[in-house]
């Protein structure tokens, strides 16, 4: 059984093929193109070879184009691997042989290789989050410039349509006037480029059942939620919700020894994109009602706002493993919200917008005219119109925990049809 490994950098490749004893029976060094890689696994690798590389940039590229080439390729983690096989010496033959010989005995440890829909879906939700943060860049370059020259920002959005003739008769000398009018450019060129990646995404969360039932979640639109899958992507391979939001890099670090333990800071492993969107959406659920609201307040008490976020989305992600092992929505979503986000998925989608008002032949209510109240619909109408499975009842320690926290007849109350006082922050 002959073990070959890889040592993949951007330009060059590594190469180094052993035998089951660990005798070195060939080694090269290539660029690291398609057709030199195509080459060489078909010059020196069989069916019979067993393949590793590290995971890097390339790495998911050239994994697709061999492994159909041998009989087994295995991708290893960089940081675990550097902490088993460190050495005083390192070139670019060591590495390659080191892996190697980790691969024979069988004492590799390596990362879970996504499929392509994963792999598409983190490569087009990576582009969206690159765009954000360029759009973000470009308008504190622009806050800047106001700032050097002492003058003040006008209330609202600085580049809503008001504020933007503000800005273009202000008066600036040469250099500010270039600078932006350079600034606006590249702005109008960034949003319309997120426009079109969000669009696009859009229409895959839109008939992606997996977003809708996690989009139930309080502070997860479509974003957050193809964020947690891409990073996610097979929920099965965890063993539970804790070993998912310990994969995102939102558990303790923790260093024991003898009768000492010490808990630290989050270890921020893995996909920092998914942990970002995840704390993100735990930051507004000190307004939310539910059992997810009741955390955030006990743990900002207890601790600090900082760690009630932290700690708020681990549990987003532990509940979300949750949902998508057992196709299940969450039992605690606000209906007008929820239904405020799936309208918005389906007009980013489709561009359908639903018609309002009662239907033909129904008579007015009595409200109409009142411009006071407005109608909530019950939270199962909600799932059943947007195909999502049906509400299971709780289990007797979730009726305890509603009960222990005065939240029975308020998560009741969600399963009925009710008429509510209009305006923002009211239930």
């Amino acid at each position: 059984m002959p073990f070959a490994a890889l040592d993949l950098h951007r330009r060059v490749v590594e190469a180094v093929i052993l035998d089951d004893r660990g005798a070195v029976l060939r080694r090269d060094r290539f660029p690291a193109t398609r057709q030199e890689l195509l080459a060489f696994a078909r010059a020196h690798l069989t069916r019979q070879h067993h393949l590793v590389m590290e995971a890097t940039t390339n790495t998911w590229a050239v994994a697709a184009l061999l492994e159909p080439l041998v009989a087994r390729l295995v991708v290893s983690n960089p940081l675990r691997t550097k902490a088993i096989a460190s050495a005083k010496i390192k070139t670019d033959k060591v590495d390659a042989r080191v892996l190697a010989e980790l691969l024979r005995c069988d004492y590799l440890p390596t990362v879970w290789q996504p499929d392509a829909a994963t792999r598409r879906l983190r490569a087009a939700t990576t582009e969206r989050t690159c765009l954000v943060s360029d759009r973000t860049r470009i308008k504190n370059r622009i806050h800047a410039i106001l700032h050097q020259r002492l003058l003040p920002v006008p209330p609202g959005d600085l580049f809503g349509p008001g504020n933007r003739q503000w800005l273009d008769q202000l008066p600036l000398d040469d250099a500010a006037r270039s600078f932006l009018e350079r600034q606006f450019r590249l702005l109008d060129a960034t949003e319309t480029e997120l426009l079109a990646v969000t669009e696009n995404l859009a229409q895959e969360a839109y008939a992606d059942p997996r977003v809708k039932l996690l989009m139930t979640l309080p502070g997860c639109d479509f974003a957050v939620a193809q964020s947690l899958l891409a990073a996610l992507g097979d929920h099965t391979r965890f063993r539970d919700g804790d070993a998912a939001a310990s994969y995102i890099g939102l558990t303790p670090s923790t260093y024991q020894s003898a009768d000492k333990c010490y808990h630290g800071p989050i270890t921020k492993q893995g996909r920092s994109h998914a942990r970002w969107m995840m704390v993100e959406a735990a930051q507004q659920m000190d307004r939310h009602a539910g059992p997810l609201g009741v955390f955030f307040r006990r743990k900002a008490k207890s601790k600090n706002r900082n760690v009630a976020v932290v700690a708020t989305a681990r549990k987003l992600v532990t509940i979300a493993w949750h949902m998508l092992k057992n196709n299940e929505p969450y039992r605690y979503a606000q209906p007008s919200t929820l239904q405020a986000k799936f309208d918005r998925l389906r007009i980013r989608a489709t561009g359908e917008k639903k018609k309002g008002g009662p239907v033909k032949g129904t008579p007015r209510s009595q409200q109409y005219g009142q411009g006071r109240t407005r109608a909530v619909p019950a939270l199962r109408s909600i799932y059943a119109a947007y195909g999502l499975p049906a509400l299971a009842p709780p289990k007797s320690g979730e009726r305890a925990m509603l009960e222990r926290h005065a939240l029975t007849a308020w998560s009741q109350s969600l399963q009925q049809p009710r008429r509510a006082a209009k305006g923002r922050g009211k239930p």
